[in-house]
């Protein structure tokens, strides 16, 4: 083995986002010597208080409660969401370590250059047609937050910026909603093995910091009790129809739901009997959240009753929940293409057909995801060291385009799966 190849390189999760959600020119960080002092001594002190165990004690804070609800049946006002003024928001104290340079208007302070030593400057550009692909990458010792340009029509799949992350990355989530500012935003929610969740700025370049976290570990010298997860953070779903709530699911078998302007928790679901694997909101109705736990359970909560749910047994351990768009009322009995370790799956009458069958180059297949725009174009990641990550276009496979081509939700006859969540 070669000394410079990875003892361990593999993707661990991934999220498609839709096109023309981000900056073309983000802005990037410039941090002064002192700045980036601070910042390095500050992480080397919390990986001391880490490694020290002062953070073991499990009791909860009272700082994660929130202001009591107008009815305690409803602790998100769920039944008046459309009504609500968005335009007041509650900031948590999102900051920033640095001086960000305004840019502006692109076609005003951005010169082009395609020809000469500088002709990569049109790579950093983020055009109206490229899908963002957020990708979540472990090599040796280091974890990874890579975030792909994928443009369909051009043909173009490169990494465009990356952020170093501080622990094993599992889930990740997409989300617009910035609690400082009134502007839809283009923000990343990241889980992994440490029980607080981090939400970063896609629009940031060199960013050392997340926008803003989500729970608090306890610490006993510091007299500061726990908020939020005890455990692994497993799974996260973005409220799309209510923007300022978010779920998530974690290894100490509990949902959290997450009020982003508050930055507490406001409501546990503490009824799953192991870990809460997959989360997803309903894409119409905003009170509605089914959860997927290795208990084997599938549950369909009603937010405005938390106790309020119901379960289906479907298996010894469930890896996966989602809605049926094409009949969002459903879930688990779905018309639609699933891939399942390159595999292609035909689901109608809840009997699944395989429909074609192929070797992928990624090695052990461990999340794929699908571009919302391009629905036959597939990233798949596994753990190849020298090929994890990998591009598939069904396009070419006349087997899918003779079972899916003609149906109404990969055509573009009816609304995608991103206009009906949006």
């Amino acid at each position: 083995m070669e000394e410079n190849t990875p003892t361990i390189s593999l993707i661990s999760c991934m999220h498609f986002v839709r096109r023309g959600v981000a900056k073309a020119v983000p802005e990037k960080i410039e941090l002064t010597e002192k700045e980036l002092e601070k910042i390095i001594k500050q992480t080397a002190e919390d990986l001391r208080v880490t490694e020290r165990g002062e953070d073991e004690s499990d009791e909860e804070g009272a700082n994660g409660a929130a202001d009591p609800p107008e009815d305690p049946n409803d602790e998100f006002n769920f039944e008046k969401y459309d009504e609500e003024d968005n335009s007041k928001y509650n900031p948590i104290g999102i900051g920033t370590v640095a001086t960000l340079p305004n840019l502006g208007d692109l076609s005003e302070n951005v010169q082009i250059r395609t020809e000469g030593a500088d002709s990569d400057e049109e790579d950093d550009i983020i055009k109206p047609e490229d899908n963002l692909l957020l990708v979540g990458h472990v090599e040796s010792d280091a974890s990874i937050l890579e975030v792909y340009i994928f443009n369909k029509e051009e043909g173009s799949f490169y990494v465009h910026h990356d952020i170093i992350l501080p622990w094993f990355p599992l889930c990740i989530e997409w989300l617009s909603h910035d609690p400082t500012d009134a502007n839809p935003g283009n923000l990343c929610a990241l889980g992994g093995m440490d029980p607080v969740i981090q939400v970063w700025d896609l629009d940031i370049e060199n960013c050392l910091e997340p926008a803003f976290k989500l729970g608090k570990k306890p610490n006993k010298k510091k007299k500061t009790k726990r908020v939020g997860h005890k455990d692994a953070v497993l799974d996260l779903s973005w409220n799309r129809n209510f923007t300022h709530v978010m779920a998530s699911g974690s290894a100490d078998t509990t949902v959290l739901l997450w009020d982003l302007d508050q930055g507490t928790p406001h409501t546990k679901l503490d009824y799953f009997q192991d870990k809460v694997q997959s989360l997803k909101f309903h894409p119409l109705e905003a009170q509605t959240l089914l959860s997927g736990s290795c208990d084997g359970y599938a549950r369909v909560t009603d937010c405005r009753s938390p106790e309020a749910y119901r379960s289906w047994q479907l298996g010894p351990e469930i890896e996966r929940v989602t809605w049926d768009t094409q009949n969002p009322f459903c879930f688990a009995r779905l018309p639609c293409l699933f891939i399942v370790i390159f595999s292609d799956l035909d689901v109608l009458n809840s009997e699944p057909v395989q429909v074609s069958e192929r070797a992928g180059k990624v090695g052990q297949a461990l999340c794929a995801a699908a571009c919302p725009e391009a629905p036959f174009s597939v990233a798949v990641g596994g753990d190849n060291k020298e090929n994890y990550i990998e591009l598939l276009d069904l396009n070419i496979n006349e087997n899918v385009v003779n079972r899916f081509g003609s149906r109404p939700f990969l055509t573009g006859k009816t609304e995608s799966n991103e206009e009906m969540e949006t």
